[in-house]
C-alpha cells in the first residue's frame, strides 16, 4: 500500500472549514464545521483533505485517533505527488 500518511489536529464545529497550514511540530492543522459526533467530524475531515490533495475521499483512511482532535490519515497514490500537493498547502 504505497502513498503518504499524514498526521492531523482537529479543530470541530469552526467557523469556516479549511486547512490553517502546518504548525511548528510539523502537525498539519484542519478545522471542520461539523461536530465530533456520530463521526461527522472524521468524515469531514477526510473529504477535506482529499480535496486538498486532489485525490478521492476513498483513497484516505483514517489510521489513528477517531476519538481525538490528533489524527492520523493515509493516503494511497504516490508519494512524491502526495508530498509535492502537501508542500502547497498553506504554510
Amino acid at each position: 500500500m504505497s502513498g503518504l500518511t499524514v498526521s492531523l489536529k482537529v479543530t470541530p464545529r469552526a467557523r469556516r472549514p479549511g486547512v490553517l497550514g502546518a504548525g511548528t511540530d510539523g502537525v498539519l492543522r484542519v478545522a471542520v464545521t461539523e461536530p465530533p459526533e456520530d463521526g461527522r467530524a472524521n468524515e469531514a475531515v477526510i473529504r477535506l483533505l482529499a480535496d486538498a490533495l486532489g485525490v478521492a475521499p476513498s483513497r484516505c483512511t483514517l489510521v489513528s485517533g477517531a476519538a481525538s482532535r490528533q489524527k492520523r490519515v493515509h493516503v494511497e497514490g504516490d508519494p512524491a505527488r502526495l508530498a509535492s500537493s502537501l508542500a502547497r498547502l498553506p504554510a
